[in-house]
């Protein structure tokens, strides 16, 4: 089976290709998705609200343009801190939004990232993103990303699903072996395959921190320090930032990037204690 051609056009290249696509339905299609998955989250973690996102929860109140969107950031005793958001312009192109979970110290479970959206056509992001080295922990790779390798080798075998290659260097190196970054046509077949993953995805990583050892209490800082500036780096470089600008402007939409890494943050880090 022949595999489509991978997409290496910038997002803001094709949205600007295409740049009045009424793509609300779809949209509203994988808005469902992440709903589905924000349920089992906040059945599975006790969750709070960071107050200084109360703000951004509805982004037509900060511009009088096409755009909308919401970000709502929470922490708790388990969670440093989870980011449910979307962003773009529906009935205009662009849509992109995510689930991005950072967990606290006392696990090693690799951190979970996902997004969708439309670019026009429709776009996917999934990993999991590690807490250590993998080239120096084999073993870490082989429990958490063995079981992965199937599900990605699927999706590469699937004609329906075109792979996404960024140009930016930076969000290639931020990218597991296990990371699925697609784009595809708008049918529900593929909706249905992206929830079918989206959820175990989901379930395999709850399952993990079911079942979780507690690290050293002595490596818990470092880790801390290093998943914030993880997230500061790839928030800080994603490509698609500037559609950002365009839609609320280059201050708020600094704000919005800084508050998507935890730099605006005003609730307490949990140490895992």
């Amino acid at each position: 089976m022949s595999k489509a051609e991978a997409v290496l056009t910038p997002i803001i290249d094709m949205v600007e290709a295409n740049p009045n696509v009424d793509n609300r339905n779809t949209f509203n299609a994988l808005w469902g998705i992440v709903s589905e998955m924000m349920e089992k989250i906040h059945a599975r973690f006790e969750l709070t609200q960071d107050p200084y996102t109360k703000k951004f929860e509805d982004y037509r109140n900060l511009s009088k343009e096409a755009g909308e969107g919401s970000l709502k950031a929470y922490s708790g005793p388990e969670i440093d801190w989870l980011i449910h958001s979307y962003i773009g312009s529906p009935e205009e192109t662009f849509s992109n939004m995510h689930i991005t979970i950072s967990l606290g110290p006392q696990y090693d479970v690799p951190n979970f990232g996902f997004a969708l959206g439309t670019v026009p056509d429709l776009f996917m992001y999934m990993d999991y993103l590690p807490r250590v080295d993998l080239l120096a922990n084999m073993e870490y790779a082989d429990k958490y990303y063995t079981e992965v390798n199937e599900e990605f080798l699927d999706l590469q075998e699937d004609d329906r699903f075109r792979a996404f290659i960024s140009r930016d260097l930076f969000t290639r190196v931020s990218m597991t072996p296990t990371a699925v970054g697609y784009c595809a046509d708008h049918d529900e077949e593929v909706i249905a395959k992206i929830r079918k993953i989206a959820h175990a995805r989901l379930d395999r990583w709850l399952k993990w921190v079911d079942n979780a050892e507690p690290t050293p209490e002595e490596v818990r800082p470092a880790m801390m320090a290093r998943d914030e500036k993880i997230r500061m780096n790839i928030c800080e470089r994603d490509p698609a930032n500037n559609l950002g600008d365009r839609l609320f402007g280059e201050e708020t939409c600094a704000d919005m990037v800084k508050t998507l890494w935890g730099g605006t943050r005003t609730l307490p880090r949990p140490t895992g204690k």
